[in-house]
Parts: structure tokens; sequence; C-alpha cells
């Protein structure tokens, strides 16, 4: 499992600077040229070889083959449209299906503007050149088309790396919140894993699994203000005491409702403390004005802090929890969600079991950012 323990602050630069590092780039791009002349083709190589990584195919089946095998690498395209068995615009509509950042450029004989204005759209035609070409046009062309490719995919370059440095910021928050009580270990990594099985089994949509999974890791950010003798006493609270430590939820949305994206969760984080039957606080929320996101949290949140050693008691068994759950559905907890709650308790025990392969498999937030190309 990830060490969950506080990071010191150059723990945190070095986990910043993994981020933010820059890819190096190839020295040359890779061009694809398609032409069943093989004069043409010779002429498109000559003319650009000194500059770019060339590939070569005379015809759209065999070009088809290469891009299938070697798409990633490829970032401009330059296809003739009257080839045998697959017309230029054919296989440059199948590239934009799979490819829609390669730059496509279509050679043409005939200057047909219909034909032409049908090409851009359905290809996503970067440009046309009417042979015969001038090379050094053609070239000035590939250079822009070029410089667009870069433009592309450096700016998904970036949305990338800030989506990741969002998502492992705000794991880093939550391993420094739970590194304020020893005994609250990878507290928040469980909370959230279990949250997401049962938003997974309501079949919540992808929205809403990032704003849970968000809300979740930050649940408890509000004990940051909370003093470190009333987290971490070992005995029960006194009155006064408790009223401090009730104080979390609203402090956590105080805290996080100046960043735009963190609204609607600090919102959330306010409610993981309410009950279903309207005695839980800070507002006596009851029934559906408890936030989903609330009322899921308030679920994975007791499930973990009753199957957790703490300062003052044993963990719970798994068993002892589940039926814990059951009771108290209908008065602290939503009954429809703790009810199922206990249909996904084999798998949420074996989560428990197992954080470093199960987490993975739930969250959101890794998932979209591994599928960021």
């Amino acid at each position: 499992m990830e060490n969950f323990a506080l990071l010191n602050e150059d723990s945190f630069e070095e986990s910043l600077g993994e981020i933010l590092q820059v890819p190096q780039k190839n020295e040359k791009h890779t061009i694809l040229l398609v032409d069943d002349e093989v004069n043409n083709l010779q002429l498109l190589r000559r003319t650009l070889r000194h500059d770019y990584n060339i590939l070569t195919a005379s015809n759209g089946k065999e070009a088809l083959e290469i891009v299938e095998g070697k798409g990633k690498e490829i970032a401009l395209i330059v296809s003739d449209q009257k080839m045998p068995e697959m017309e230029g615009t054919e296989f440059l509509k199948k590239v934009a299906g799979d490819y829609p950042d390669i730059i496509k450029i279509l050679l043409t004989g005939h200057l047909d503007v219909d034909a032409i204005v049908d090409s851009i759209n359905d290809c996503h035609l970067y440009q046309y050149i009417v042979k015969p070409f001038d090379p050094e046009e053609l070239k000035l062309t590939i250079e822009n088309g070029i410089q667009k490719f870069d433009l592309v995919n450096n700016k998904t370059v970036i949305l990338k790396d800030l989506r990741e440095l969002f998502y492992k910021t705000i794991k880093l928050i939550a391993s420094a919140l739970d590194a304020k009580d020893p005994y609250t270990h990878g507290h928040s990594l469980r909370v959230t894993m279990y949250s997401l099985i049962l938003a997974k089994a309501l079949n919540l949509d992808d929205t809403t699994l990032e704003e849970i999974e968000t809300a979740g890791l930050l649940h408890d950010i509000g004990k940051i203000g909370i003093p470190q003798k009333i987290l971490c006493k070992p005995g029960k609270l006194t009155e006064e005491e408790y009223e401090v430590m009730k104080s979390h939820p609203a402090q956590a949305e105080k805290m996080l409702m100046g960043i735009k994206k963190l609204t609607l969760i600090s919102n959330w984080l306010r409610t993981h403390h309410e009950r279903w039957d309207g005695k839980g606080y800070p507002q006596g929320l009851k029934g559906e004005e408890i936030p989903i996101s609330g009322r899921i949290i308030a679920l994975a949140d007791t499930y973990d802090a009753m199957t957790s050693t703490r300062s003052y008691r044993q963990a719970l068994s798994h068993e002892t929890a589940i039926a814990e759950i059951q009771r108290c559905a209908g008065t602290q907890f939503d009954p429809v969600l703790a009810d199922l709650f206990v249909k996904c308790s084999a798998e949420i025990r074996a989560a428990k079991e197992d954080p470093e392969t199960y987490y993975p498999k739930y969250s959101y937030l890794q998932k979209e950012i591994n599928n960021t190309i």
C-alpha cells in the first residue's frame, strides 16, 4: 500500500516535480506519405526526408496497416486522393476516427470545391494541395501543420499534468490529515474506496464519481483546525471538547468554498455527520435533505471507524460493523444505501484487506489520468 505518512517539504516538492517534468521531444516528427505513383512518392520523400522521419505507403490499405501499428508515432499524413482500392479521403476519414490529432493533408489533381469542402468536414482535413505541387509550398504547409500538432498535444499534456497535480495534491492533503493521528493511518483513502464501491453500485455518473472521490479524500480536512489534544485524546471527550470536534464539517466547508472547482464538494463535506433521522450535526438535516454524497460518505466513514483500532478501543470485526450498519438503517443511515452497503459487504471487506489492489480499481480520478493521452 502507498505510504500515507505525513510528507515533509522536500518530499512534497519532489512529488510535484515528478508531475511537472516536461517530456522530452523526439528530434524529428514522423510523417506518413501515401501515393500510388512512385515518382510522386520519391519526390515527396526527397523534399521532406531531411526534416522528418518518413514512412511511405503506395495505397490506402497499406497506409491503414501502418497507422494501426504506428499511429501514436505519426504527427502528419500527406495522402494522394486518386488511388486504387481506396481513395485518399476514405483513408483519411478512417484515420480521423482513431487518431483525430494527426494532421491530415490531401493532394488532389482536381480542384472540385464541393468535394474539397466535404473532405474537410469528413476527414478533419487540415489542408489540401493541388498537384502538381510546389515543394517549398508543401514544406511550409507541413511545417505549419506540425506546429498545430505540437500545440494540440502540448495542451493535452498540460491538461493531463494539471489534473494529475490536482489529484496528487488532494491525496497529499488526505495523507497529512491522517498523519495528525497515528490511529487514522490510511483512513481517508479507505473511506474514499468504500464510498466509490457504493457509488458505483448505484450507477452514478462519472462527474458524481469524481466529486465523491474528491469529497472522500477531503472529508476530514476540517480537522486541521482541531487541537491535537482533542483529536488524539485516549479517553472520552468532555462536552466542550465534543463541541469543538463537531465543528470540523463546517470548518471544511469554509476552507474549500472559495475554490471554484471545490465549491460543490465544500457543501457536501458539511453533511457527512448528518443522520437520516435528523439527529446529526451541524445542521440537523433529515432524510433526503442530506445530499447523497453525504449519506454515502457517512456509511463509509462509520464502517472504517468501527473496523479500525482507535486510541480508546480495539477495532470491531467486519461482521460486527455490518450488523451495526443494519441495525442503524433508517435511523443513522439512509435505509436504501445501508441495505446496498450490506449487499456490497464482501467486496468492501476484500477492499479493506487489500487497498493497494482495490483503490486503483475504483478510483475515477486515477483512471482519468491513465486514460488521458
